[in-house]
């Protein structure tokens, strides 16, 4: 059986009885790529998939979770036919449409659609409180973790970078940890500093902070201000004092959203059934996670959106007359 077949579908022949008439049942397997276990990319997939397995009665479509190194894997793993849907931050959403950025290699990818948007993502610059670092000037000579080639977080520590002036010879290390393995290195000692984009409250900025002496560093000045004036992709953004331990004041800010994308060749019915399943469902939705008790409908069919809506979403939209 070949991969596509194990995403898409198979129909299997089951005998009935003493009459031994046959009867095909069509089971549809959809998997979601999403990020590293202790991100808030992963418990939204899983959430997507509670849902959308709850009803699998009716639409036969069955949904699992893989976790990835990320939003740029995603997406090149979507365009690849390999996942069938992924969580991505809205700014990879931009540059995989026009063949920017991270994505100038491989060109544009126009037949990547959306379906909605969901958490906004806060960088973190989480430091050891003895590492001396109080601002992003404070990185140079330190030991400092970009995430992981292929995660949405190194594309927004690589845009931190430039806009404050530093680059990875600026460091004493330039770590490239995945979110999962970063707040152990932070505590071991291993690492000064590490640069992390997610929702709030997280598993990793939560572990980091319980763990050991860190502190989240402020993201504010000329730099981010011209940032964000040059990315609309990007707004300012706080997390609130005490939502971490050990840092009891607002920290202001930036990021994007976290977005939920697919390829044209998923189907119709396919995405229909997979929206439907969050929006006939959302009070239950926003329960699933600290990080969607915000949410809006009304914005998330449009912000963070820049490819287009899949047919499948544009319907349900449609019919419920948000569209």
């Amino acid at each position: 059986m070949n991969m596509k077949t194990t995403i898409y579908g198979f129909t299997a022949a089951v005998t009935m009885g003493l009459s031994g008439a046959a009867m095909a049942a069509d089971q549809q397997f959809v998997t979601i790529g999403t990020g590293g276990v202790t991100g808030v990319y992963y418990p939204t997939g899983g959430a997507i998939c509670r849902l959308v397995n709850k009803g699998r009665k009716e639409h036969g479509i069955r949904c699992s979770v893989e976790s990835t190194g990320g939003s740029v894997y995603n997406t090149r793993t979507i365009r690849q036919g390999e996942l069938d849907f992924g969580v991505v931050q809205s700014d990879v959403q931009s540059a995989a449409v026009s063949g920017s950025g991270k994505f100038a290699d491989d060109g544009a990818f126009p037949e990547l659609r959306a379906l909605f948007s969901v958490h906004p993502e806060p960088m973190h610059l989480m430091a050891r409180a003895d590492s001396g670092i109080a601002s992003t000037a404070d990185l140079k000579g330190k030991r400092v973790n970009i995430a992981n080639p292929g995660s949405g977080t190194r594309v927004l520590a690589e845009t931190l970078m430039q806009y404050e002036g530093l680059t990875a010879d600026d460091f004493a290390l330039a770590a490239e940890l995945k979110s999962s393995e970063q707040s152990a290195a932070l505590c071991d000692g291993k690492i000064d500093a590490t640069i992390w984009a997610a929702g709030l409250p997280n598993g990793s900025s939560q572990e980091a902070t319980s763990s050991c002496d860190v502190k989240l560093i402020p993201l504010a000045g000329a730099g981010i201000d011209k940032l964000l004036s040059d990315n609309s992709a990007y707004a300012a953004a706080t997390i609130p004092g005490g939502m971490y331990p050990g840092n009891a004041d607002d920290i202001p800010s930036w990021g994007p959203k976290a977005t939920f994308v697919t390829s044209a060749d998923v189907s119709d019915e396919v995405v229909y059934a997979v929206v439907s399943a969050v929006f006939e469902n959302f009070d239950d939705f926003k329960k699933l996670h600290p990080a969607f008790g915000r949410l809006v409908e009304s914005e998330m069919i449009v912000d963070g959106l820049t490819a287009e809506l899949h047919p499948g979403a544009l319907k349900y939209y449609q019919e419920r007359g948000w569209k």
